[in-house]
């Protein structure tokens, strides 16, 4: 049984579609800390935050759609997800606009799955795929904080805070169930730890 969600192997090509838009996403990372950190430009960064989740789906779809997975995109992918997130927690607990138990909750996750490494390493394995639940997280962590950037719009504010902290809250635990299964996942493939 494959944990792929299709059975075509990936590609060893680097210069493809979809990893040419992670690695925009990845190039975006320290944009958007400079932007709410520094002239805490807070419309901007929120626009480069929206802008990274769109391409994020959008490389997925592309890879798919043109038959262009690859090696290198199986951990771009994830890996600029995961820098997005916490570059969107760090900004956001700096600027107290979020609690820095969050934080410590979905580092704490990211610190978990960090155990799984070597189980992948004994079976020749880089990382697992991405799966639904996973990609769910990351979108509601990817709109969440956002819209809690938004939280001191005068007309709207009340409204972002509310939607951004029920997508935050249900990505964090959405975040966790994926590590949850991608555990499974690891100790399914049958190689000794």
């Amino acid at each position: 049984m494959s944990l792929l969600p299709d059975e075509s192997a990936p590609s060893t090509r680097i210069l493809t579609v979809p990893n040419l838009l992670s690695f925009a996403r990845l190039l975006g990372v320290p944009v958007f800390l400079w932007l709410i950190l520094g002239p805490q430009a807070d419309g901007w960064a929120f626009v480069l935050l929206v802008a990274a989740g769109i391409s994020d789906w959008v490389d997925g779809y592309l890879a798919r759609a043109l038959n262009q997975r690859s090696e290198l995109g199986i951990l771009l992918d994830p890996l600029a997800d995961r820098l997005y997130i916490a570059a969107t927690l760090l900004g956001l607990a700096l600027r107290e606009i979020i609690p820095w138990w969050l934080v410590g909750i979905l580092v704490a996750r990211e610190l978990f799955l960090l155990t799984l490494l070597p189980k992948l390493r004994a079976t020749g394995r880089l990382a697992l795929p991405v799966t639904y639940v996973g990609k769910s997280a990351t979108f509601c962590l990817l709109w969440g904080f956002p819209l809690l950037l938004l939280g001191d719009l005068p007309t709207f504010g009340v409204a972002a805070t509310a939607f951004g902290w029920a997508f935050a809250l249900w990505g964090t635990y959405l975040y966790w169930w994926s590590g949850i299964r991608y555990s499974q996942q690891a100790f399914a493939l049958g190689a000794p730890a």
